[in-house]
Parts: structure tokens; C-alpha cells; sequence
């Protein structure tokens, strides 16, 4: 299904689906900063309950990348002293790579997330 256009008032600075690309840029750079991460669920959820539902997909997809992103790093943290807990840190990041790609992607060509709510990649 095809994002339709913001009927949102003119003088915005970035519609939605600028500040949902602007979240998955912060995503990517959070891999070396951290910082832009927080950043960027802050607007994410910020942001999703006052856009239409296409565009919310993408917002949920964000906000669930965040936490459950955050959560392989707690384990992979905790467990790092045991060889299982870089594993679970090496697929925490190819993991939430591949959802920040596949989700920036879908953006691009207008589509919404088919199940942001996935724990996989949002199909």
C-alpha cells in the first residue's frame, strides 16, 4: 500500500516521511554514536500517534528496532564473558541493520511496513 501525502499545513519544515527517513539516518549513525539512537526513538514515538496509519508502520517499525535492539545488547552484554554473548551482540547488529535497510527502502518507494511489529524485518 502506497503512503499517501501529508494533508498536514504547509509551512513544515520535514512532513512525516522526512522525519521517519531522518530517524533511520540516526539509526545508522547510532551504530558509532549511540547518541543519534535515543535521538531518534524519541521522535519516532513522538511522532506516531499524530500521522496517518501508512506512515505509523514505519514509526512502529523504528520504536521496535530501538527496544528490541536494546535488548540484544543487554544480553549480548551480560553474557559477554561467555562466547554466546558475542554471538548474540554480532546478530543484534545484523539484525537491526537489515530492518533500518529494509525499512529505509520501503520508504523510499512509498510502501508502509506489511508487520512492523515483526520481531524479524517487518514482513
Amino acid at each position: 500500500m502506497k503512503i499517501p501525502k501529508s494533508n498536514r499545513a504547509k509551512n513544515q519544515i520535514l512532513d512525516d516521511r522526512g522525519l521517519a527517513f531522518a530517524v533511520y539516518i540516526m539509526y545508522f549513525f547510532g551504530y558509532f554514536t549511540g547518541l543519534t539512537a535515543i535521538i531518534g526513538v524519541v521522535i519516532a514515538h513522538l511522532q506516531a500517534p499524530s500521522t496517518e496509519p501508512a506512515m505509523k508502520t514505519h514509526y512502529t517499525f523504528q520504536i521496535r528496532t530501538f527496544w528490541v535492539g536494546l535488548l540484544y545488547v543487554l544480553v549480548g552484554v551480560a553474557l559477554l564473558f561467555h562466547i554466546i554473548g558475542g554471538f548474540i551482540l554480532l546478530w543484534g547488529f545484523v539484525w537491526s541493520l537489515i530492518r533500518n535497510i529494509k525499512g529505509i527502502l520501503a520508504l523510499n518507494r512509498n510502501e508502509q511496513i506489511p508487520n512492523p511489529e515483526s520481531w524479524l524485518f517487518g514482513d
